[in-house]
């Protein structure tokens, strides 16, 4: 069979040239392929391309955007619904606790409200108000909100309160565990008859409680402390009554009180909602540092100075001076008896203490006057 093949170099001019049909189109063939594989690897590329933007795009989506539910009210004292039940939620979440997370705006919840405007609102007390606001949910959202001012304390667990702003944190590992409004003293003076449980300064060898006629200053002093005591239910002191003390500063304590105004109003210790002292002493440890911050210096450039002298009330009657029935107190269970040194801060933190927890119940105390 005849081919076309290339002229040979000898052949005489106008000869017909024969080669195959292949060799002809070759270059033409070459080409075409090189063509559609660029095509084929542009679009495959495009494909691969938009197909990773879109996957990266809706992870980045997924994981960045937090919804949650607006708040479309602004919330008061004595609403109810499950808008207020998120509100309590997320309030115990990051570390104000309303107590009970029930969808009922009272007096509990109002109190973490409280502690949330003044310390993550930056709303001085003279503004406060009774209301939680879309703005305030808004911010709730945040992480990181609350941080320790003495981060890597010398203890596990701190505690820092800040008498402008009333407020006290738990931190452990400088993580907030509990937040909670507080009142401390309204540093103004005062004389009043007081009831002394033994064991309390002014009736430490005493077998049964006494009154005495006391005056003295409503004082919380600034300075680095540490917890060293602590009793379960009802104590009557020369402050006043107290639940479930834990002693930092000599007869000064935080405690629970029936009434935790929202500025300072008790007689020098540091007055917290009945039901967080519930558990209260069971977050903190012999040993574990307090923070008291006034605005004015740091605590640790006061030191640990005692809260001031009282002195016996001059128009007190000494013959209505009594000894009180051990029956109208409460049965307590000493956990500590170590005295604190307050003129020098601490610089190891003593071993735990080793004495049992008596349950704290439920009871109110019957107050003799607003508390210590």
């Amino acid at each position: 069979m005849d081919s076309y093949s290339d002229p040979p170099h000898d052949a005489p001019p106008g000869a017909p040239v024969r080669a195959s049909h292949l060799r002809r189109w070759r270059p033409a063939y070459f080409a075409l392929a090189v063509l559609l594989t660029v095509v084929s690897v542009a679009f495959a590329g495009r494909d691969d391309s938009t197909t990773s933007s879109t996957t990266t795009a809706t992870s980045a989506t997924s994981t960045t955007l937090k919804p949650t539910v607006p708040l479309t009210r602004t919330l008061v004292l004595g609403d109810r619904g499950e808008d207020v039940k998120r509100m309590q939620q997320r309030l115990k979440d990051i570390g104000f606790d309303p107590n009970l997370i029930d969808g009922d705006f009272g007096y509990q919840t109002l109190q973490a409200v409280w502690a949330f405007q003044k310390l993550v609102m930056r709303i001085p007390i003279s503004g406060v108000k009774d209301q939680f606001t879309p703005e305030m949910w808004e911010v709730a959202q945040r992480d990181g909100l609350i941080v320790p001012r003495r981060p890597n304390a010398q203890t596990d667990t701190h505690v820092e309160v800040y008498l402008p702003e009333q407020v006290l944190i738990v931190f452990k590992q400088d993580k907030p565990t509990l937040v909670t409004h507080i009142s401390s003293g309204d540093t103004k003076p005062w004389c009043e008859e007081v009831t002394i449980d033994p064991g309390e300064d002014g009736n430490l060898n005493g077998k049964e409680p006494i009154k005495k006629g006391i005056c003295g200053e409503s004082v919380t002093p600034a300075g680095l402390f540490y917890f060293y005591n602590r009793r379960s239910g009802t104590r009557e002191s020369k402050l006043g009554t107290m639940w479930n003390p834990v002693y930092f500063n000599g007869g000064v304590a935080v405690h629970g009180a029936a009434q935790v105004p929202i500025r300072p109003a008790s007689h020098g210790c540091i007055r917290i909602p009945m039901f967080i002292s519930e558990y209260f002493p069971d977050l903190v440890a012999y040993g574990d540092r307090i923070y008291i911050f006034d605005g004015v210096k740091e605590p640790e450039e006061y030191g640990s100075p005692p809260p001031p002298a009282d002195r016996p009330d001059p128009n007190y009657t000494t013959t209505t001076s009594t000894t009180v029935s051990p029956s109208t107190t409460a049965t307590v269970q000493q956990q500590t008896t170590v005295q604190q040194q307050t003129t020098t801060v601490p610089t190891t933190v003593p071993a735990s203490a080793t004495t049992s927890t008596a349950p704290a119940t439920t009871v109110a105390p019957t107050t003799t006057n607003p508390g210590g």
